[in-house]
């Protein structure tokens, strides 16, 4: 359950955020919710959203993948669901995001995307324990520019789920939208 109120009084400006993010996602997003307590955080939340939303260097596989290893280590099941339905509706293999709780026995990744998800585990840790020896790893197959964008995408995915963990967030049932079938 949330440790923090997930209610606002109905004012214009809640009403707008609530149209927005059922608009875009189907329902009222809870850290959005968490973070209309406060304008000056929630601004700072969606700025920095949607800058990182443009991000483009990365494969998409290996930016789900390490953003989802890094919920995993923190135990953030609010975050493993909406990165389940977020990265499934952009065409990254269900196969691959289902199997992440398990990804060290799992035998659905390539070598390079195993190597991206150790290193999301390592940098995630705290204190970090990335070694010199998975960053050359990776600098194998990623460009320098590409090892900047994994990293960055491993600490935004750090901050949301360490406060969403934090404020006793949980899952909203996004994945089980992505398990359906047509008729």
């Amino acid at each position: 359950m949330a440790r923090i109120s997930l209610q606002h009084r109905r004012t214009a400006f809640v009403r707008a955020m609530e149209w927005y993010s059922r608009r875009k996602y189907g329902e009222v997003l809870s850290p959005g919710k968490v973070a209309l307590h406060n304008k000056g955080v929630l601004r700072t939340m969606l700025l920095m959203e949607g800058t990182a939303a443009r991000w483009n260097r990365l494969d998409p596989t290996l930016r789900a993948l390490a953003g989802m290893v890094a919920s995993t280590e923190i135990g953030c099941s609010w975050c493993m669901d909406f990165g389940f339905w977020e990265h499934h509706h952009r065409g990254v293999d269900p196969v691959k995001l289902r199997a992440v709780p398990q990804w060290r026995d799992s035998d659905v990744y390539t070598d390079l995307e195993r190597a991206v998800m150790g290193y999301a585990a390592a940098a995630t840790a705290t204190p970090p324990t990335v070694t010199d020896e998975q960053v050359e790893r990776l600098r194998r197959d990623l460009s320098e520019e590409e090892l900047v964008e994994l990293t960055a995408q491993i600490s935004l995915e750090n901050y949301r789920s360490r406060t969403n963990a934090a404020l006793g967030l949980t899952s909203q049932g996004f994945k089980e939208t992505c398990e359906l079938r047509p008729a």
